[in-house]
């Protein structure tokens, strides 16, 4: 075992394992190198806040992850939404922002890993995809949230790791598929697929000026 700014590194065979120190405590996150994932479409249900949209499937050592909106693990008003990820092997995942379209916006978003908020930032100003991507840190980690190869793209990076993550259509996709590149763990997944139950069109330029008017009105219907 090897031991550095809070990172602690154990092999098991052919499997490593990561050990997150936080706060005194320590998450053991398997490494998820070159793995790839696919959640499917599954039959709707009716919640205590309408139709819940599902996807789950089966994920390499990690077993099945769901994903869902709207969920109730947060108290809310009826103008916001949560969209949730979880799962045995992944750490309960939650967005919370004002619904648009039946999705959560970026805009006043709340994004917790296990109850424990992230801090997130973006700038709604700048122009190129870069740029514009959502920064979030929590759990010692900065990622960087980006539009990749059209609308229905999108990669979850930090420092050695990321998530590519794609719909087989935008609205409500039939598959969302992902890609595990370096160091990626079931951390770095479930962050990545609550963010597909988020409206991020506005990561782009293009489709911030595409739905600019129904966030205005949106926002309006908030006051």
């Amino acid at each position: 075992m090897c031991e550095q700014a809070g990172l602690y590194v154990l092999v098991c065979g052919y499997a490593p394992f990561i050990f997150l120190a936080v706060g005194g405590a320590r998450e053991v996150l398997r490494q998820m190198k070159g793995v790839t994932f696919q959640l499917r479409r599954v039959a709707s249900v009716r919640g205590t806040r309408g139709e819940v949209l599902s996807w789950a499937g089966d994920v390499a050592g990690l077993g099945r992850i769901g994903l869902a909106f709207p969920t109730d693990y947060s108290d809310y008003p009826s103008t916001y939404t949560e969209v949730a990820v979880s799962g045995d092997g992944v750490p309960l995942t939650t967005y919370l922002g004002l619904r648009y379209l039946r999705r959560p916006l970026l805009a006043r978003g709340e994004l917790s890993i296990d109850w424990e908020p992230a801090e997130l930032s973006r700038s709604a100003w700048l122009v190129g995809r870069e740029a514009r991507a959502l920064r979030i840190r929590v759990k010692g980690r900065t990622y960087t949230y980006a539009q990749r190869g059209g609308k229905r793209g999108h990669e979850l990076a930090r420092a050695g790791a990321s998530v590519r993550i794609r719909r087989s259509s935008w609205s409500k996709p039939r598959t969302i598929s992902g890609t595990c590149c370096g160091d990626a763990d079931a951390l770095d997944i479930s962050i990545a697929l609550v963010l597909e139950g988020v409206y991020t069109r506005n990561l782009s330029v293009t489709g911030a000026l595409v739905s600019l008017p129904g966030r205005i009105l949106n926002r309006f219907s908030d006051l």
